[in-house]
């Protein structure tokens, strides 16, 4: 009965239920695309640290753990790795540069990574082979930068690096392109240490030959991964120069992330704010508007709890319709968007964000239904003396 009468008066007034769930839908596309771009945003800060291949991340003591500040050299590295539980120890080292290639219309902004071959830093390629060799003139590319230009495996690019106070341009080989690895809100193209040393910007032309290896942070891998607590303080203890933390904690320290996140959180909570605002002002007008036939069907014998459960139903059943349109309308108007755009449709926080949508509609529309309930089957009729 109650489904029977929700549905009812929706096909009897679909004109105006259609336009509450155009709002609805309006307002799931403002939430899905403030999720997409907190997501965006967020992988472009943390996507390299997150998928490292390590259980602690280290840098020099006494930088905020910031990694342009941040600066390991040879020797304390050999002094890392002799710390018992550390199994492996991988330096990295972060910069910007451009890069050309066949068909480019102007370089693109990259972040220059470099690695050791075969230690923890160095990324997976899905395509192609990993890095071999500390001096080879070869690079993996991420994924992002190979959407963003079409290069392939095998391809050549050329990095265009500041040294002095002069261009300096290097060709490099793609070997291989990995995930998504991105940095600083930049695709990534990761070298070998010593290519990276080599190409990176540098103060002086050529840098010092003579000069140690400094890397900005180092890769940890240990022992016993499910220990990674106490070695960050045995790291810590023994080796004074260094403070270790873990992934999720390195790349939260990464200047703006958590501002920029917070700033976007808010703003997806005031939107979902506004929908209940507006969905429970638009039921309770709507509510206004049927007095008389709510009090007509109480005159006739229908129960509180059919009325309630009716129109319960018929906010679920016009917020589910709403958000159905929007999310719609929203995941095919991102297939739409260049690849430029840090919108990011995860389907963790898609799915989180639809859930949520679905629960405000019934939320926001608590006001009219307690409002029904009360009605007087006389008093709504005009038969109150």
């Amino acid at each position: 009965m109650s489904l029977y009468l929700a549905l009812k008066e929706i096909w009897r007034n679909r004109g105006r239920f259609i336009l509450v769930s155009m709002v609805i839908a309006l307002i799931t596309m403002l939430v899905l695309f403030v999720a997409g771009l907190a997501e965006g945003l967020g992988a472009g800060n943390r996507e390299y640290l997150e998928k490292l291949d390590a259980d602690l991340i280290a840098y020099q003591a006494n930088t905020e753990l910031q990694a342009t500040t941040s600066r390991i050299g040879t020797s304390e590295l050999r002094a890392l790795r002799r710390i018992d539980g550390v199994k492996e120890v991988g330096p990295v080292g972060f910069s910007n540069a451009s890069i050309l290639w066949d068909g480019a219309e102007e370089p693109l902004n990259v972040s220059l990574i470099g690695v050791e071959p075969g230690m923890p830093g160095e990324p997976p390629a899905l395509a192609g082979q990993n890095l071999r060799s500390r001096r080879a003139p070869e690079a993996i590319i991420d994924r992002n930068v190979a959407v963003r230009t079409g290069i392939q495996v095998g391809d050549a690019i050329t990095i265009k690096s500041i040294q002095g106070t002069d261009e300096e341009f290097y060709p490099i080989r793609v070997v291989g392109i990995s995930g998504g690895q991105q940095y600083f809100l930049q695709p990534s193209v990761i070298l070998p240490y010593r290519t990276w040393d080599k190409v990176r910007p540098q103060g002086v032309k050529g840098g010092n030959p003579n000069a140690e290896l400094v890397a900005n942070i180092a890769a940890v891998k240990l022992d016993d991964p499910a220990q990674w607590e106490q070695m960050a303080a045995r790291i810590q203890a023994q080796a004074p120069d260094f403070e270790a933390v873990d992934r999720v904690t390195a790349y939260e320290a990464t200047p703006g992330y958590a501002e920029q996140q917070r700033t976007l959180d808010t703003q997806r909570y005031f939107a979902l704010l506004i929908g209940i605002l507006v969905i429970g002002g638009f039921f309770q007008i709507l509510t206004l508007q049927k007095v008389a036939q709510i009090g007509m069907l109480k005159a006739i014998g229908v129960s509180n709890r059919v009325v309630g459960l009716a129109s319960i139903l018929q906010i679920i059943a016009v917020t589910a319709i709403g958000v159905a349109i929007g999310a719609v309308a929203t995941l095919a108007l991102g297939q739409a968007f260049p690849p430029t755009l840090p919108i990011v449709f995860a389907p963790g926080a898609v799915s989180v964000a639809l859930v949520t949508l679905l629960l405000v509609g019934p939320i926001g529309g608590l006001v009219s239904v307690r409002y029904s309930l009360r009605v007087e089957p006389l008093t709504a009729l005009g038969l109150a003396q």
